[in-house]
């Protein structure tokens, strides 16, 4: 976790810094003495705590700049003027600390900025999780997007990968160990020419694999860790 101070009084940097250590002890600390040293850095921490008043740009202005291009970045703003607090939550800010604050008050405010922050990266984390994956392939003079999860199992021969997709067949130059790691695990190699997509197997035994479109042959050796695969497989689709 990235957490930035942004002040032009060294003895509040340090003041500062020194209450997040001790709460936070394996926070990656970044200090900035202004709004344009924070700006020209491209700074997007998890957390920001951000004074007001400053000399040439304000902080007001430097979040407004900041929240350009970076959103996600948890904003506390630390002044010793209250009047600021309407400009200060036009700019998305978490909260603001206002001079002289307690320990316990800034142990509850960046407690809960950290409890934000996890969150938030719990979601972005499901979000790609979710993002449907695909292959860039070029099959003749055009180039294709194939969508992973339809990719039901793929053949090689000649030097040529056949996917045998849900709607189609595609053909292209490539290698099939390269294609094994991209796919990922949800896909296996059963025998040197071919890869298949776990989701569409119907049934199997030690030379064959049969799929919902088509048939996969199987190496006698790599029928054991096929079939351990299959299983942990359908366990975390919740299938037994």
């Amino acid at each position: 976790m990235q957490i930035a101070i942004c002040d032009d009084e060294k003895e509040v940097r340090d003041l500062l810094a020194g209450k997040v250590r001790k709460l936070c002890p394996q926070a990656n600390l970044c200090f900035y003495a202004d709004g344009e040293a924070l700006l020209a850095a491209g700074a997007q921490p998890d957390i920001l705590f951000l004074d007001i008043q400053m000399p040439g740009m304000d902080g007001v202005e430097a979040a407004r700049r900041l929240r350009a291009f970076c959103d996600k970045t948890i904003l506390i703003f630390v002044t010793a003027i209250e009047s600021y607090v309407f400009q200060a939550f036009d700019v998305g800010a978490f909260h603001y600390l206002v001079k002289p604050f307690s320990d316990e008050k800034f142990q509850e405010v960046l407690g809960r900025a950290i409890d934000q922050c996890q969150k938030l990266e719990c979601l972005l984390k499901e979000k790609e999780e979710k993002r449907e994956k695909y292959l860039l392939v070029k099959s003749g003079s055009a180039h294709m997007r194939v969508l992973c999860s339809e990719i039901v199992y793929a053949e090689v021969f000649n030097r040529k990968i056949l996917l045998h997709t849900l709607e189609e067949e595609i053909e292209y130059y490539g290698k099939i160990a390269d294609l094994e790691r991209e796919l990922g695990e949800d896909f296996f190699r059963t025998h040197r020419s071919y890869l298949v997509h776990f989701q569409y197997v119907l049934k199997y035994d030690a030379s064959s694999v049969f799929l919902e479109k088509g048939e996969a042959l199987m190496s006698k050796k790599n029928y054991p860790q096929f079939v351990q695969k299959y299983l942990k497989y359908n366990r975390k689709r919740g299938m037994d």
